[in-house]
């Protein structure tokens, strides 16, 4: 039988700087490097490869992210309303860890952060100018904008975090099994999990986070770039960009030595509150009253017309529209979903599964509703309205977007420069607790490990998202996300199974408890009765 991982909650560092599980770790670092080699090596081609790998699996996989991704969602649905729903992450007894508000902000933080940030003005620009169907620039378009935005950033993101995170949860919390992939799959390999193929599972789940954090990491350093060249000149340039990652990767490893409590807590709490100085900003000094209706409107057209945009395929119109748009988010959400996953996983313990589900799935998705009402949908009424051109900037610039937008309000500095600072600490938490992520995947499933090691990941991370952006830009990182989500797209397939199977011997193992507790209380009851007949 395969060498059992050591028990994460209660195994000392096995050395002061570096505490790892090899099967995974050097696997793990190697393809790395390797990737970023070859990257560098070959040069300016890259983005040529890139964009052919790309083309290749959207066309050809991309009914099969729809249909996983839907499936994803309608399954944790399902658990949350199902009988499992009462099942405790952590047992009956387990008491949360952290305050709702925390967990909420630790949740939004982690799953969105950088990438609503850059996209929520830019993404209803495009579709509004160059929709799927319909003519771009009229009414019609901009609803439709709005709708696809929100299918791209609703529920379905949250559907896939809720199913790895819950999955996680459950097998270290209530199985008491390391905090890792493999474990979840312990109903259908047994101690296997504890072998090679655990080992392999692991190291696909920490590339998968390596590039989908690489992804997030680089649209928000283009996004600082931006930033810093709008408010100070600085110059737009990918060598510039790079300086800047390897600047925030120092702030990253101040972070990184503070711990989970002193750093991604406050730096998420941080972040809400930037968040909403921003969001308060664009309620006050822009159109208002338009807002508050847009998102009751916006949201309802997407859920009136869910079912329909969840299953488009673009069949009948044969573009590569949904390829450029749609498919790269599903699988960008599906690499992102290890880290983000295991991170809410860890912040969760005590939650109940109907809890844990619905707060996943509808807390962090309002927020991000009213969140690009606020600012996309501002952005396209002013285009509507012919008040402002911001569809040309955001077309040649896209990192430019938010800063775009609030230079036409009062105080556009201030809320510009809070922007940036907004996108900076963003990258900071999805830095540091990315590291952490990759940190327990490759340590065994430990729950604290040395720094070294979680700077160790924070570089790696940073270097791959440089190496994306020399390698071939926007279109490199988009295919990093699209070719790791491919298969770890089947890995949460399986994952579902095995967390049905998990949870259904939980249930079972819960209700006999609870029937001996009856048989007991029954017995005590007819004991006391006899006593007092026999008094």
């Amino acid at each position: 039988m395969p060498e059992k991982l050591p028990d994460p909650k209660t195994s000392k560092p096995a050395n002061r700087f570096f505490d790892i599980h090899p099967p995974v770790f050097w696997p793990a670092v190697l393809l790395a490097f390797a990737f970023i080699a070859i990257t560098l090596i070959v040069g300016t081609p890259m983005k040529t490869v890139f964009s052919v790998i790309q083309e290749w699996v959207s066309s050809n996989f991309g009914w099969f992210f729809i249909v996983s991704v839907n499936l994803f969602l309608f399954f944790v649905l399902y658990l949350a309303f199902s009988k499992y729903g009462n099942i405790r992450l952590g047992g009956k007894n387990a008491i949360p860890e952290f305050s709702r508000i925390s967990w909420f902000a630790m949740l939004f933080s982690a799953g969105m952060g950088i990438g609503i940030l850059f996209w929520s003005v830019a993404e209803p620009i495009f579709h509004f100018t160059d929709p799927p169907l319909a003519d771009g620039g009229t009414l019609e378009a901009a609803k439709l904008a709005m709708k696809t935005t929100f299918l791209h950033w609703g529920l379905h993101p949250w559907g896939i975090y809720a199913l790895v995170g819950l999955a996680l949860a459950f097998f270290s919390f209530n199985r008491k099994l390391p905090l890792a992939i493999r474990s979840v799959f312990y109903p259908l390999l047994g101690d296997k999990v504890h072998g090679k193929w655990g080992d392999m599972i692991d190291v696909l789940a920490v590339l998968a986070t390596l590039f989908g954090l690489a992804t997030s990491l680089g649209f928000g350093v283009q996004q600082v770039n931006a930033g810093l060249n709008h408010l100070f000149g600085l110059t737009v340039s990918t060598n510039m960009q790079v300086l800047l990652i390897a600047a925030i990767t120092l702030a990253v490893s101040v972070s990184v030595a503070t711990g989970l409590e002193g750093g991604v807590k406050k730096l998420s709490e941080l972040n809400m509150k930037l968040g909403a100085v921003l969001l308060i900003f664009i309620l006050i000094f822009g159109p208002t009253v338009f807002i508050l209706d847009a998102v009751l409107q916006n949201t309802g057209a997407y859920l009136d017309n869910f079912l329909e945009i969840s299953f488009w395929t673009e069949s009948y119109e044969q573009t590569n529209w949904q390829n450029s748009w749609t498919v790269f988010y599903w699988s960008w959400w599906i690499s992102w979903s290890p880290f983000v996953g295991m991170f809410i996983a860890r912040i969760s313990k005590g939650r109940t599964i109907r809890e844990f589900v619905l707060s996943v799935l509808i807390i962090p998705t309002l927020l991000t509703f009213l969140w690009i009402t606020a600012f996309g949908g501002t952005a396209i009424l002013l285009e509507l309205k012919g008040v402002a051109d911001l569809a040309g900037p955001v077309t040649e610039n896209v990192a430019i977007s938010i800063y775009a937008l609030l230079e036409n309000f009062p105080f556009s500095m201030v809320a510009n420069f809070t922007a940036m600072l907004l996108v900076i600490s963003f990258f900071i938490t999805s830095s540091d607790s990315g590291s952490l992520v990759v940190d327990a995947f490759t340590s065994g499933g430990k729950l604290t490990s040395p720094v070294t090691q979680r700077i160790f990941w924070a570089v790696i991370q940073g270097v791959m998202a440089a190496v994306l952006l020399i390698g071939g830009g926007l279109t490199a990182l988009q295919t990093a996300a699209i070719i790791t989500g491919l298969p770890f797209a089947a890995i949460l397939i399986i994952m579902g199974y095995s967390l049905k199977q998990g949870l259904q011997k939980e249930y079972e193992k819960e209700a006999l408890r609870e029937r001996e507790i009856e048989r007991e209380s029954y017995q005590d009851t007819i004991k006391k009765l006899l006593r007092q007949n026999n008094a």
